[in-house]
């Protein structure tokens, strides 16, 4: 036999790497599609962990009639419960069950309706920081998720005082139910629980009847469990007993119904629920807290492969494609239609898999990889809004014709909102403040990566539960506090807007922000804080003595991962030594707010 010619073999080993490659490439696409179907179930998981561990809490809240006549404290209202049991969806049926039996006028639900799209954007915030670990990735994932934020919260800063002031949103909708003749229809279509209760019905099953008789003022409900134990099990279909029984059930007063009902009747059976949690003796907190733990593991785990596919899959080339056919706009004379077109495929997909959530928390990772711009992510994000709002609609149509005007109406307030949201914050391209602000926001995390827990904790608790205790006061103290710390607000927007445009027209003092303390302007005093606490627990604490001074704090941050001079600030960028009457350094180094 005759020697095989060493180029051959090389050709060989080539052409088995490339079918290596391929094969494992082709590997990766299932594996990415179970990771997602499991990070899906997990967020379903996450949402019944925190109704179990604050559902009738939300409902108690709900209860008090006299606090939800406050437009204000409706508005925290809103935002508290549904980040309290992750749903926008439920909370927003707590509240139309309650307008439709008459325990809420809607005028005093349209704040509370605000405040669940508030509080819905928490989820794929949190999902952002699970994209910590890469500095360039979280800045752009934290600032793709919280263009939501900023968008909810802009929009009830403008239409909260109109709606207050006006009352458009009541007006209009009930113009809208008043001149359509409107039908029950059928009821939302569950395309994605399809898929995803199969495996979620395993682990757990709630009884979200139990919250809404709660908020509707049931106190037989206080001590029952959500945890679903049994369910009625009908022999007969609703045709069969239609065709059988006939209208209105044959029963001419209580206790006198024909045999064909009673019959019915017993063939209603009851079968008990299997799941992890059928017969345990824990309690509600207990268990809630229990999925809690394991649901975020396992969404930190899918997500962090997830990421991890998605970056070898998308690289060179195909990421190339892929970024220049989603983020491209189209042809020339309909460039200004690109986003609109976005937003009608965000509205779509969220139609398709109900919540607006699992759609903003499937792209965040994809911005954060920079698949998706925050540019395209924006109005992805809005027609999402756009999209829950329309099962929301489907929903209330399947009411009862009692209280199918009320409900409509409701699902309509939340619609309207939205799209009044839209044409402020979007048509115009200088009106696309939540853009700028999630970019700000982002960069500001890059750098200070902690800073993300503390956004989260502020924005979705503290401010929130500090506006309502301050309108729980009254409307004398809430404007006493409020109209300052917007006027507060609104100056530094303002002076911060001229220091970085036009300094000269400011006075010399004020085109810096150094005259204030270090605290009051920057991050790095509290930074350092953490920092300290952070490495208190390492070898730190058993460094010899004169070390800081020795090293100075910047190679902690350094081994922390928390410095990073491409991001660094205009303060924290070292300036040259200014002697005593040399000009003034250059503005571009001012400390700004």
């Amino acid at each position: 036999m005759s020697p095989v010619p060493p180029g051959a073999q090389e050709d060989e080993l080539g052409c088995w790497a490339r079918v290596q490659s391929i094969c494992v490439s082709l590997l990766k696409v299932p594996l990415m599609f179970g990771f997602l179907y499991l990070f899906v179930c997990s967020l379903d998981v996450l949402s019944s962990a925190f109704q179990l561990a604050g559902g009738k809490v939300a409902g108690d809240i709900f209860k008090d009639n006299a606090i939800l006549s406050n437009p204000v404290a409706g508005l925290v209202v809103g935002i508290l419960v549904t980040v309290l049991v992750q749903s926008s969806s439920t909370s927003t049926s707590i509240i139309v069950s309650m307008v439709s039996s008459g325990l809420l006028e809607v005028r005093s639900a349209i704040p509370i309706i605000m405040g669940s799209n508030i509080g819905t954007s928490v989820t794929n915030t949190i999902v952002a920081l699970m994209q910590a670990g890469d500095r360039s990735e979280f800045k752009r994932a934290f600032a793709g998720a919280t263009v939501h934020d900023c968008f909810n919260w802009l929009s009830v800063l403008v239409l909260l005082p109109l709606e207050v002031v006006s009352g458009y949103l009541h007006h209009v909708t009930r113009l809208v139910v008043a001149t359509f003749n409107i039908r029950s229809g059928k009821d939302a279509p569950d395309l994605l629980k399809i898929i995803t209760e199969p495996f979620t019905k395993l682990i757990i099953q709630l009884d979200k009847s139990v919250i809404t008789g709660i908020a509707m003022g049931d106190e037989s409900l206080r001590n029952r469990s959500l945890i679903r134990v049994c369910w009625l099990l009908p022999t007969l279909s609703l045709q069969t007993a239609a065709v059988e029984i006939g209208p209105p059930l044959n029963c001419t007063a209580p206790g006198h119904c024909s045999t064909k009902v009673i019959e019915s009747l017993h063939n209603i059976t009851r079968q008990k629920c299997e799941h992890l949690f059928t017969d345990t003796p824990l309690p509600d907190l207990a268990v809630g807290l229990v999925l809690l733990a394991g649901s975020l593991i396992v969404l930190c785990t899918c997500l962090i492969l997830l990421v991890k596919l998605l970056n070898s899959l998308l690289k060179g080339q195909v990421a190339k494609a892929i970024q220049k056919v989603i983020n491209t706009d189209l042809p020339h004379p309909l460039s200004w239609l690109t986003g609109y077109f976005a937003m009608v495929v965000g509205a779509g997909m969220t139609f398709v898999v109900q919540s607006s959530s699992v759609f903003t928390s499937a792209i965040t990772p994809l911005i954060g990889l920079g698949v998706i711009s925050i540019e395209r992510a924006y109005p992805l994000t809005l027609g999402s809004n756009i999209g829950t709002t329309t099962t929301a609609i489907l929903a209330a149509l399947a009411s009862p014709g009692d209280k199918l005007a009320s409900s409509f109406q409701i699902a309509l307030c939340h619609f309207f909102f939205n799209i009044s949201g839209i044409l402020l914050w979007y048509p115009l391209p200088f009106t696309r403040l939540p853009i700028r602000m999630a970019k700000a926001l982002g960069e500001r995390t890059a750098k200070y990566r902690w800073f993300a827990v503390l956004y989260l904790i502020v924005c979705f608790l503290l401010l929130p539960s500090l506006i309502f205790g301050i309108s729980m006061a009254g409307w004398r103290a809430l404007v006493g506090v409020g109209a300052p710390f917007l006027g507060l607000l609104f100056f530094v927007g303002l002076v911060n807007a001229l220091q970085v445009r036009s300094p000269g027209r400011l006075p010399k003092w004020l085109q810096t922000w150094d005259f204030l303390p270090a605290w009051m302007h920057s991050l790095q005093p509290l930074d350092r804080l953490i920092t300290r606490a952070t490495l208190c627990c390492t070898d730190r604490c058993r460094s010899p003595e004169g070390w800081e001074e020795r090293e100075g704090p910047r190679p902690d941050k350094a081994r922390l991962g928390l410095d990073n001079p491409a991001l660094s600030y205009p303060e924290e960028v070292p300036s040259p030594a200014v002697r005593v009457g040399s000009p003034r350094p250059p503005l571009h180094g001012a400390t700004r707010l």
